[in-house]
């Protein structure tokens, strides 16, 4: 669904949450054709049915439309706490944005959308949200709560993070990762957004994605990237200066002349992130800026339904 109001101009941040809530009554209004009909607007009446649990509160009539089981949910029933994740660092804020462009087009953007949409239904769901920010130092953290104020509150700080840094910021997503997990004493759903730029070897990144999975939570990773230039390098070949937002290092290029290599590589990263997120049981989920917010909807609801 993309969002064709005006409101989501750069200028424009004010309106986060009636934007989150456009694009969730969105995607409410297409559930028919998903595999999550059923639900209610308000994804409070029904939960799916676990083998083992009493078959009291089935929904039978539900169940006949569906041919899945779903028992009742009670509104004093919060079964989901949910710790959301923004790296913050100056390649987040990549591409630059023409005065036309909606502000979800660069990465922090999306990532900040995305994370008020995720919002906005764990508000809808009654469950208690946190967040936490990191970039060169660990920015902002704020525990699990489900209150009118708290999501204000988030809401606030996601919108200061949509401010092009005046300083290089880098990433530092290690030691960060490793604070935020050492804070994660009930067990929830992590979900990250990151470009995934960082300059430690892999595996000290996935040890401590891992340590984001003690105490059994579930970790969904969203690799935030801009797909028409870092994916495929969609450049014309005129010589261009190539600067790297976090470090500030130049290098002049020929976009022709590395565009071959350049593909190869970034595939094979994108793919030993893929294998080694499965074999640590981690949700990995590449997402394009601008695109709807279907595939982070339908992602967060099929996690939910598996988190137990």
């Amino acid at each position: 669904m993309k969002i064709e109001s005006e409101i989501e101009k750069v200028s424009s941040f004010q309106h986060l949450e009636m934007l989150a809530n456009q694009v969730v009554e969105g995607f409410i209004s297409g559930m028919h054709k998903s595999p999550f009909h059923g639900f209610s607007a308000e994804f409070a009446e029904h939960k799916v049915y676990n083998a083992g649990e009493s078959t009291k509160h089935i929904d039978w009539k539900l169940f006949a439309k569906t041919d899945r089981l779903y028992t009742k949910r009670f509104e004093e029933e919060t079964n989901l706490r949910c710790h959301l994740i923004v790296d913050n660092s100056s390649s987040m804020h990549y591409p630059e944005l023409k005065s036309n462009q909606p502000f979800y087009e660069k990465k922090i953007g999306f990532a900040v959308l995305a994370s008020a949409v995720l919002m906005n239904i764990l508000k809808k769901q009654r469950d208690a949200v946190g967040l936490s920010v990191f970039s060169d130092k660990y920015e902002y953290y704020a525990p699990e709560k489900g209150s009118d104020r708290h999501h204000r509150m988030l809401l606030n700080k996601l919108e200061e993070l949509l401010v092009q840094p005046k300083v290089k910021k880098t990433t530092d997503t290690i030691t960060y990762l490793h604070q935020i997990a050492e804070k994660m004493h009930r067990r929830s759903m992590i979900i990250l957004f990151t470009d995934m730029f960082q300059t430690e070897d892999d595996e000290k990144l996935f040890n401590a994605l891992q340590h984001l999975k003690h105490n059994k939570h579930k970790v969904v990773l969203f690799h935030v990237v801009d797909n028409e230039t870092e994916l495929k390098f969609g450049f014309d070949n005129a010589p261009r200066k190539f600067i790297d937002l976090e470090s500030g290092e130049e290098v002049s290029i020929f976009a022709d002349n590395v565009k071959q290599e350049y593909e190869k590589r970034v595939e094979a990263y994108f793919k030993n992130l893929a294998l080694t997120c499965a074999k640590n049981q981690i949700k990995y989920v590449p997402v394009n800026v601008g695109d709807n917010f279907e595939k982070i909807l339908t992602t967060y609801l099929v996690e939910k339904q598996n988190f137990g």
